[in-house]
């Protein structure tokens, strides 16, 4: 059943309109059979549709009323002289009311597969009990091989038309596909070729341009080059060339590079090559772009971040000569005071700014980030395994450089003398994190000392203490715990404050 079902769908004929070749086929049926009613009756799963009727005024009928579903299983043709005495069909709707049909006869209709999918069938409103002569039996089958021929027909030109519609659709995908290749094509900035290439053994010795495209004359500066071959346009374009495309078009795999063609003005090109068609047709597609301008401003800032390294290194140099000189005016001019201990905290307070300003030097003045102003500050103690430093990567200008890294001098000098650093057990800890506050971001600075002598607040301050007070920008926002367990202070500036 299924298969027989598929063929029928296949011919794509159910619900079609009607067509001159079969209704005069069931006219012929009726002259020929003296009948007043023949029919060209397809039968699918639910019901018979009928593709050529004449005498007979429905298009199709239920399963239920169909007589020509007992004719699927005929071999050859049959006849029902009395539908109404036949134990088949004498309850059938149409036998027993209208239109009171009583003689059948009907031939198979049989796809070339051997698949029944309906009959040509010839109907009369009485009894037959001759049924057909023979001479109308076999004009029946022959209509019947016609009925077949013209489905068979109708099949292969719908079939043909379809794939005729499929084509022109693929066509014109096509055309469009071209078309907006075309508009790409003329329209993009970076220059497009493709060229064939041309072999001495396995060497590629030349190529010829079978198609480029108007930006490739502003890329190259190459004019007239479709059709021509690159050898006789540039005779010591270099070998290069020829290799890497040659490469391409022999191996079928791709390559992306840049490479200066000295012959072409000393042009940098930016190129992608990829074969295109089978691959023994030895065609290239190359995409490029003449990259000379970035290659030469590239050229222009490593000469001169070489320059600016050797005018940092110049003025680090002089900065700790004159660093080195201030400090030793210093020392001569105070080394006749009684208590040195001033001039001891002058002149580190120099090495730190001194240190700071190497830290500036090596970001051009600019900037730094504060995880190496806290490793530079500390490094002077000697022992950094006594500092736990963590906290996420920030970047400060350079005053508020220069203004931690006295703070954070000021703060390990502190903890030398009185707190966690004057024994050998005590640890420091530095931490810092940015905090959001309401619009604007700050920084949260964290000094914890542990591990040290008890610590009281001092009854006195000097500038050192005054410069921590100052904080991280200069503008306060400190505060300092005196703990039995060691020194504590907290400082907070605004991201903004910090990047001057």
């Amino acid at each position: 059943m299924p298969a027989r079902l598929d063929a029928l769908a296949r011919l794509s004929i159910l619900d079609t309109p009607p067509e001159r070749g079969f209704d005069d086929i069931v006219d012929l049926a009726v002259q020929i059979c003296e009948t007043p009613v023949a029919l060209v009756s397809l039968v699918s799963s639910d019901r018979q549709w009928f593709k050529a009727r004449t005498g007979f005024e429905v298009c199709e009928t239920a399963l239920d009323r169909s007589v020509c579903a007992f004719a699927l299983v005929e071999p050859n043709l049959l006849i029902i002289p009395d539908l109404a005495d036949d134990v088949r069909t004498r309850n059938n709707p149409l036998v027993t009311g209208k239109p009171h049909i009583r003689f059948y006869a009907g031939v198979p209709l049989r796809t070339g597969e051997g698949h029944v999918i309906g009959s040509l069938c010839v109907i009369d409103d009485k009894p037959r009990p001759g049924g057909l002569t023979e001479q109308q039996s076999g004009a029946l089958r022959n209509l019947a091989r016609q009925v077949m021929a013209q489905l068979e027909l109708r099949r292969a030109i719908v079939e043909r038309d379809a794939a005729l519609a499929a084509q022109k659709a693929q066509e014109a995908e096509r055309e469009k596909s071209e078309a907006q290749f075309r508009i790409l094509f003329e329209s993009i900035d970076d220059g497009f070729c493709i060229v064939e290439m041309k072999f001495a053994g396995d060497r590629a010795v030349d190529y010829r341009f079978v198609e480029v495209n108007p930006a490739f004359v502003r890329q190259t500066g190459l004019a007239g080059a479709q059709g021509r071959w690159m050898r006789d346009m540039v005779p010591d374009h270099e070998q290069y060339w020829f290799d890497v495309y040659g490469r391409v078009a022999s191996t079928g795999e791709p390559v992306r590079f840049e490479h200066q063609a000295k012959q072409l003005d000393d042009r940098w090109f930016s190129v992608s090559a990829f074969r295109i068609g089978w691959p023994d047709t030895p065609l290239v597609a190359i995409l490029f772009k003449d990259d000379s301008l970035r290659k030469e401003a590239e050229t222009f800032r490593v000469r001169a971040e070489e320059q600016q390294r050797l005018l940092n290194h110049e003025l680090s140099h002089r900065m700790k000569n004159t660093m080195a000189l201030v400090q030793a005016v210093a020392s001569q001019t105070l080394k006749a005071i009684p208590d040195q201990a001033p001039v001891k905290a002058f002149s580190e307070r120099v090495l730190a700014l001194s240190m700071a300003h190497d830290l500036l030097l090596q970001r051009n003045w600019t900037a730094a980030q504060i995880g190496d102003v806290v490793k530079t500050a500390v490094s002077t103690f000697g022992d950094c395994a006594r500092f736990d430093m963590s906290g996420p990567k920030v970047t400060l200008g350079s005053r508020a450089t220069l203004s931690l890294s006295l703070l954070l001098h000021e703060l390990t000098t502190n903890a030398l003398k009185y707190g966690a650093l004057s024994n050998t057990t005590g640890k420091v800890k530095i931490g810092w994190e940015v905090r959001d506050r309401d619009d604007a971001s700050e920084l949260f600075l964290e000094w914890r000392e542990r591990g040290g002598p008890g610590v009281v607040a001092p009854t006195r301050t000097g500038f050192g203490s005054r410069l921590v007070r100052m904080g991280l920008a200069g503008t306060g926002g400190t505060q300092f715990r005196y703990r039995s367990d060691g020194f504590e202070a907290e400082f907070t500036a605004a991201l903004d404050d910090l990047k001057v």
